[in-house]
């Protein structure tokens, strides 16, 4: 690792096959803590290459616990994080709504590293087991039509660099990775990300995949559609930016979309917004990303169509009905 670190202070970068052998050997236990800290704070200083990136991914995906769930057409909605707005769960609670909508959603997700809580405390606190098991999984899918995969469930092998992650507390390139290594590879996904350049990347990643997909980018920082401002959405067939008011909805503020202070706060948000008692601004976020992962399920609905149906599962309480039944299952 000393090499390495060295030539990376150096400004020199890793080839893809390189990245992906020093993740291995990451996952192997074959470095120190102290190392480990060093070698994920030169992506603090320096922005990664597309070669580390996919680099990285193929370690992951090679590493991980993989699930055939390939019966169902399904999407997963999920950002990089690390944009440190502290939002509440948007993607999480849009996950049910578009499972109330009919969707099956393959929810990949983790613990708060970067923010106060991530997906996995919030599901954790309302007492949600994390399970492998195909036949829970799929009983859920058929179910509530959603089931969750706890990230360190299906990468055990990164159990050497999470407490890292946590005693840093800032984004990582893991947070980079989050989305592109979902273990059960829907065929559909919704992905945001926290700034330009990793849009870029993502983009040129997923074109040649056979995936239906949108990522998109707030373009005042946030790794979702916060309807803060404009939005950049990249998607199968182009790249676009477009306003607050083209996708049909007010400008919120961004104090209006803040989550809880802890995790208990944060769970009681979560759970005002899925009994339609959050704000309009709330709830209006929630259903520009549902809609929007409706739209990369059905190709041949409008933005206006999905939203109208995102709009209907989460007031008309389909949504909730979809969290309580994962929760019952």
């Amino acid at each position: 690792m000393r090499t390495i670190l060295n030539q990376l202070f150096q400004h020199q970068t890793l080839t893809r096959d390189n990245a992906r052998q020093i993740l291995i050997k990451i996952a192997h236990g074959e470095y120190n803590s102290s190392q480990l800290a060093a070698f994920l704070t030169v992506f603090q200083l320096r922005n990664i290459t597309l070669d580390e990136l996919q680099g990285f991914r193929d370690a992951l995906k090679e590493l991980s616990i993989r699930i055939d769930l390939s019966d169902f057409n399904t999407i997963d909605l999920c950002g990089t994080g690390g944009d440190q707005k502290d939002t509440f769960n948007i993607s999480t609670l849009a996950s049910f709504v578009v499972a109330g909508a009919g969707g099956k959603v393959i929810k990949h997700g983790n613990y708060g590293v970067s923010s106060t809580c991530g997906s996995s405390n919030v599901l954790e606190y309302f007492g949600y087991k994390f399970s492998s098991d195909i036949s829970k999984l799929k009983s859920e899918l058929e179910g509530a039509g959603i089931c969750f995969l706890h990230a360190p469930v299906f990468n055990p092998a990164m159990k050497n660099i999470a407490p890292i992650r946590r005693e840093l507390s800032v984004k990582t390139f893991f947070n980079m990775l989050g989305p592109m290594i979902n273990p059960a590879s829907p065929k559909n996904q919704l992905i945001g990300v926290f700034n330009l350049e990793l849009a870029r990347m993502y983009n040129y990643i997923y074109q040649p995949l056979d995936i239906n997909y949108h990522i998109v980018h707030s373009l005042d920082g946030y790794d979702e559609i916060s309807l803060t401002g404009g939005t950049q959405i990249q998607n199968n067939n182009g790249i676009s930016i477009v306003s607050t008011k083209e996708l049909g909805f007010n400008t919120v503020l961004p104090e209006e979309i803040k989550g809880g202070k802890s995790i208990k706060e944060s769970a009681q948000i979560f759970m005002d917004i899925l009994s339609g008692k959050g704000t309009a601004a709330q709830q209006n976020v929630v259903i520009a990303n549902a809609g929007v992962a409706l739209k990369t399920m059905h190709q041949d609905k409008s933005y206006d169509e999905c939203f109208d149906r995102a709009k209907d599962s989460l007031m008309g309480k389909e949504a909730l009905q979809c969290f309580k039944k994962l929760l019952n299952d």
